[in-house]
């Protein structure tokens, strides 16, 4: 990385707060750990004493953190609108350069008959498996040692990481993203008690991934039942969750890490589950509600609201409850008091 303040400013297009003569930046770091000739960025409020503290020589600090900026000569100031954003199109033209798009198929590759696969537009690694009858658009990657299996569908311009299982018959959308060690389209898990033994029930649906998913690794999105398992367009699932069978997850939706829902949940658009999360069997989540780190839903859930707890309820209800549990030693206290005083009244009588 070499690039002018000025040459910075255009790039992200923001307001120089504060400038410098003839700096010249060479890399970038996170406020802490930043030095003179670094970028960095402020966006949140919990690091406004890490941006007073920083020796960076520039700061990308959002609009509404303006006022918490470094006041030290030393140290170049640029607003934008969302410094976050701002600094990923630094990384983006100046970090590790993206792993080039190499059209072909690997010869140690194993194509199926039927198998529809343009070899000018589309990149088969080594040793990936692609079953009878698979559809693979223009623009996609299919990592090493991935399986695709029968019948399955791939859009355009996915990328599908190394080692990842996509089974038969699942349907995945343009623009997806899967990374390594995911596996979609497993077997839901279903089983009916049958004369003393778990009888394991058949899963014949699929799985189907709308266009601009983002799957993280490690995660597990099992086939239906019957029908069809759905993650809606534009939703991001981080590394480590299970999705259970005839799940639908609406568009736009964030799941963080060891989040787990369990079979024929339906869940609204713009929903964020934060880490550690738990939805029993049949359960409905309104639109744009927010289920904070390690909530455990086992009823249904209006949209708009944000939930913690277990049971989740209504953060503002939760907050009672544990304020009214700090009270509890406090409370047993004066009990014990008025029992000790209750007590003594008791035997001058």
């Amino acid at each position: 990385m070499n690039i002018t303040l000025q040459e910075l400013v255009d790039l992200i297009d923001g307001t120089l707060v504060r400038e410098s003569t003839g700096l010249t930046l060479t890399g970038f770091g996170s406020l802490k750990d930043a030095r003179n000739s670094d970028v960095s960025f402020c966006d949140n409020s919990k690091y406004v004493d890490d941006l007073a503290k920083t020796k960076a020589g520039v700061v990308i600090v959002s609009q509404k953190l303006l006022d918490a900026a470094p006041s030290s000569e030393g140290t170049v100031v640029i607003a934008t609108e969302n410094a976050g954003v701002s600094f990923d199109a630094v990384v983006r033209k100046f970090g590790a350069p993206e792993v080039e798009f190499c059209p072909g198929i690997h010869p140690s590759a194993v194509i199926g008959d039927g198998t529809q696969v343009d070899p000018a537009k589309v990149e088969i690694c080594a040793n990936a498996v692609l079953g009878p009858g698979v559809i693979v658009g223009d623009g996609t990657k299919i990592g090493a040692c991935a399986t695709i299996g029968q019948e399955a569908v791939i859009g355009q311009d996915c990328d599908i990481a190394a080692n990842v299982s996509i089974r038969e018959g699942s349907v995945i959308g343009s623009r997806v993203i899967i990374h390594g060690g995911v596996v979609i389209g497993g077997d839901g898990f279903g089983f009916e008690f049958v004369n003393g033994r778990h009888e394991k029930v058949e899963q014949l649906g699929i799985v189907r991934i709308e266009d601009d998913v983002e799957i993280g690794a490690a995660t597990t999105i099992d086939r239906a039942r019957f029908g069809e398992t759905v993650i809606g367009e534009g939703t991001k699932i981080d590394n480590h969750v299970q999705i259970a069978h005839n799940v639908v997850i609406g568009k736009h939706c964030i799941i963080v890490s060891q989040t787990g829902i369990a079979g024929t949940c339906k869940i609204g658009d713009y929903v964020t589950m934060a880490a550690q999360v738990g939805i029993a069997p049949h359960i409905e989540i309104g639109d744009q509600a927010v289920l904070g780190g390690g909530a455990k839903v086992i009823s249904n859930l209006e949209g708009g609201e944000t939930y913690f707890g277990y049971p989740a309820v209504p953060m503002k209800d939760e907050l009672r409850t544990k304020m009214h549990l700090k009270r509890l030693g406090g409370l047993f206290a004066r009990v014990k008091k008025l029992e000790k005083n209750q007590q003594a009244s008791d035997g001058e009588v």
